[in-house]
């Protein structure tokens, strides 16, 4: 019998994707138009929203609350900051990634994605908020009057509280579904964006 160490297996082999991407063609009903309509519009629809096109509900589902959180009041930057916060407990490398590239483009210096990944910042109203997401995806049970007048406490708008939930929702969603596909960055990839990171803090 022929065994195999691990240190015998090339560390460069992708890992195995549990779900397969679809093309618009091998996607069935709503979710080959939508697919089509994404492919026809960017020129790809990326690894994810093609897997999720499996289901017509999910890729729709997730293409529309996408869209709407587009639209929410809490400032881009600190919104990655929300996100960052809650990949790094999901620990979806694949988001974490995506989002510290976006937090990146909107002006996060290397310590605050390293902050926001602890789940901190060194502003205190940021961190109230960021402090909320997580107790939003930890322990939604636990949620009280004083968690409200926390944040309020800090000048946060009801609009910004209930927004918070919108983007811990959409953070789940995606992370939960790229971990159950395994759509997730190979061993050398996660290691050289943790080191640009490191770099950049």
């Amino acid at each position: 019998m022929t065994t195999t160490s691990t240190a015998d297996t090339d560390a460069t082999v992708p890992r195995p994707r549990r779900l397969p991407a679809l093309t618009p063609g091998q996607a069935q009903g709503r979710a080959r138009e939508l697919l089509a309509d994404i492919v026809e519009r960017h020129g790809s629809a990326g690894e994810m929203v093609s897997t999720m096109a499996h289901s017509p509900a999910m890729i729709e589902g997730y293409l529309s609350l996408s869209r709407a959180m587009k639209r929410v009041r809490i400032p881009r930057a600190l919104s990655e900051k929300l996100s960052l916060a809650v990949q790094e407990w999901i620990d979806c490398g694949t988001c974490r990634e995506a989002h510290a590239s976006a937090g990146r483009a909107a002006g996060l210096s290397g310590t605050d994605i390293a902050l926001a990944r602890q789940g901190t910042s060194t502003d205190p109203r940021e961190a109230a908020l960021i402090a909320l997401a997580l107790k939003v995806l930890v322990e939604p049970g636990a949620l009280g009057d004083a968690d409200v007048a926390e944040v309020r406490a800090h000048g946060w708008s009801d609009r910004i509280i209930a927004e918070v939930v919108g983007v811990v929702g959409l953070n789940l969603l995606t992370g939960a579904f790229n971990l159950l596909a395994g759509i997730q960055p190979d061993a050398d990839e996660e290691e050289a964006a943790e080191g640009r990171e490191a770099a950049e803090a």
